[in-house]
Formats: structure tokens, C-alpha cells, sequence
């Protein structure tokens, strides 16, 4: 049994929660029956994402279904709200069009701004990044998407076989997200987005958060026009093939 076979036991036994996963390792908690899955890197695997060494919590084991050699691409992080308006899904309609012709398009493949942007880049390369279970597809109205993405794209979990989509996965998940994107497009944000947490990830990673503005009056991009106010790029659509 290798220390990398315990790795992996660990976090399928702790379902993936880094601070019960180091706390096995540190114990060195017994092993009556050695836990597996085939679709694995681990962060003492050669070809573990370096972009997520830089994390202060970097994902111990990563579960995948897909092309893992697409994490040795050029990325860019596409994020924004569940909610879409018809502004929005424009938005990013045009953004991942001039983005994917470059970039690994990367998101969190949930219902909105997420799935519009991985169906929109299905053409080229794109990663999702879960907050459930590998093999967990949430929302179920994405289904199709995943099984799309699981053979000819990329789906990663720090999160093992039947494990639910609970609330605090997502901002772990977002972490992800962020390490392993080059920059980011914010397209759409509310007030109080859960976008914002992907954001200010990428902001302690030193990362570039580019975000398209929004009229005043629409509550959907309230959250990116005041992240513009905050110092973020703004992004004016003309600007996007200079990314």
C-alpha cells in the first residue's frame, strides 16, 4: 500500500473533506479495507494542476471522468449567476464564441451563466468543475451536458463517488475554479452572488477578474457593477479578442 493508495482512501472514507482527510494522515488512522477509484490525481502526482499548489487548502485527491490532459491548456474561467436574463445569456454567448477559440473554457458546470457557457464551448475544450460527487450530475436539468463533457471534455470533483451537493461544497468547489483558470470573466452577478466568492478567490491568487458592466437598472449585474467600482477590468465587448 503506497502513501498514495491512502490518499485516496481517505478521501473516499471522509468524502473528500480536506480537514477529516488531514487529520487521518496526521493520525495515521487505520485501514481495514483499502477504498479505490480508477480516475484519480492526487496532489503527489506529477501531473497535478501546479495552479493548485498556490491554494491555501489545495485538494488533497481530485476525482475526474474525461480528458485530464485538457488541465495542461490555456484556461479561462467563465462564472456568473443561476438566474440568466436575456442580457446575460447574450453576453455570454458573445464571450465564450471569441474565448474558446484560445482558451479551455472552465466553469462550475451549475444551471445559468455556467451551463450556457460550457454548451457554448462544446465545439472547442471545456472543464467543469463539480461541488458533488463525481458521478453526482447537479442540477439534473444538466444531465445531458455531462454526459457530453464526461467523455470527449473534462469533469473534476474533489469530491468521490455519491456524495451530495451540499451548500458548502460550492465554495470549495469555486477555489477550483479560480486556481485553475488564467483569468476570469465575471458575466453576470447579483447583489449577493455566490459568483462573488469565485472572485474573490481568484483575487487572493493574484488572478485578473474581467467583468462585463450592466445597465443600472438590472438587478442581475448589479453584483458586476459594483465589482467594476471595485477596481475589477471592466469588459466592453469589443475589448474580449485582445484577452
Amino acid at each position: 500500500m503506497t502513501i498514495r493508495d491512502l490518499l485516496v482512501h481517505y478521501a473516499i472514507k471522509h468524502k473528500g473533506d480536506y480537514f477529516k482527510i488531514i487529520s487521518a494522515i496526521n493520525k495515521k488512522e487505520p485501514v481495514d479495507y483499502l477504498l479505490t477509484s480508477k480516475q484519480t490525481l492526487t496532489i503527489l502526482d506529477e501531473q497535478y494542476p501546479k495552479a493548485l499548489r498556490n491554494l491555501k487548502y489545495p485538494p488533497l485527491v481530485l476525482f475526474y471522468k474525461g480528458n485530464v490532459e485538457l488541465l495542461n491548456n490555456q484556461t479561462c474561467g467563465i462564472i456568473g449567476s443561476r438566474s440568466v436574463c436575456d442580457y446575460a445569456s447574450k453576453m455570454v454567448h458573445c464571450v465564450t464564441e471569441e474565448l474558446k477559440k484560445k482558451y479551455t473554457i472552465v466553469s462550475g458546470l451549475a444551471k445559468g451563466i455556467d451551463a450556457l457557457a460550457h454548451q457554448n464551448s462544446l465545439t472547442n475544450q471545456t472543464i467543469g468543475v463539480i461541488g458533488c460527487g463525481i458521478d453526482t450530475i447537479y442540477p439534473l436539468e444538466n444531465k445531458e451536458l455531462y454526459e457530453m463533457m464526461e467523455h470527449k471534455h473534462l469533469i473534476l470533483s474533489e469530491y468521490p463517488e455519491q456524495v451530495a451537493p451540499l451548500k458548502h461544497h460550492f465554495p470549495w468547489r469555486n477555489r477550483i475554479i479560480a486556481a485553475l483558470s488564467n483569468f476570469l470573466v465575471v458575466v453576470s452577478a447579483e447583489q449577493r452572488s455566490g459568483t462573488l466568492t469565485t472572485v474573490n478567490a481568484a483575487l487572493d491568487l493574484s488572478k485578473d477578474v474581467y467583468v462585463i458592466p450592466y445597465p443600472n437598472d438590472n438587478i442581475y449585474g448589479k453584483g458586476c457593477n459594483q465589482l467594476i467600482k471595485d477596481g475589477a477590468h471592466l469588459l466592453m465587448l469589443e475589448d474580449i479578442k485582445f484577452l
